[in-house]
């Protein structure tokens, strides 16, 4: 199994030498990087593309949360982890509007955070159990009860961004005939006629 490359950033040295620790002492990971700040980190991955970069949503100068929406437009093939001390659901909105993949808390198991960096990295959403009422509530937006799921999001970003299926599979680790099957369920979800129409209605309705 090829080891997932991952990126960190994060303002305090000492969580970050506990990320590395834990990923490096698993043959899975592989870390090529880190970055005290959301500055350097761009100046960092600029010559990098790392599977995943884990990140905190608060540092200094620029926010965790604009490191994440300038690497989703200039990564798209990069998964964002987003860490945070504590979960602020104003915050959680901002994330998953600006493309994060993930939302934990930094208390997270080891065994969770591994499995999250391998799931983001793997294409799929991972979100902290605790937020999740909150999400639900967002995405519930008409009378049938049809839900966006968060890999759908992620797809709906992409559409947004003007990729068509066969790279949103490459970004997203799936392949082309199960990215317009996402597409076509985002379509009767929304009630949405084509692409173009999914992302005006999506952004309407605050998923963008």
């Amino acid at each position: 199994m090829a080891q997932v490359s991952v990126f960190l950033v994060d303002d305090h040295e000492v969580v970050r030498q506990g990320l590395r620790s834990i990923l490096e002492g698993d043959g899975r990971f592989r870390v090529v990087g880190e970055a005290a700040d959301a500055e350097t980190a761009l100046e960092r991955l600029a010559g990098e593309k790392p599977q995943v970069v884990v990140a905190d949503v608060r540092l200094p100068g620029m926010s965790g949360v604009e490191l994440c929406r300038r690497l989703h437009r200039s990564h798209p093939g990069t998964a964002v982890l987003m860490l945070t001390s504590f979960l602020e659901e104003p915050i959680l909105r901002e994330c998953l509007q600006a493309g994060a993949r993930g939302y934990v808390l930094k208390d997270v198991s080891r065994f969770d955070l591994k499995s999250g960096i391998l799931r983001v990295a793997g294409g799929e959403a991972v979100l902290d159990p605790k937020a999740t009422g909150w999400v639900l509530r967002w995405l519930e937006r008409d009378g049938g009860g049809r839900t966006v799921t968060l890999q759908e999001m992620e797809i709906l970003r992409h559409l947004a961004n003007g990729l068509t299926n066969r790279e949103i599979g490459a970004a997203m680790h799936l392949s082309e005939g199960t990215v317009k099957d996402y597409v076509g369920a985002i379509l009767v979800k929304l009630g949405a006629r084509n692409r173009v129409e999914a992302v005006l209605l999506a952004s309407r309705r605050g998923l963008l």
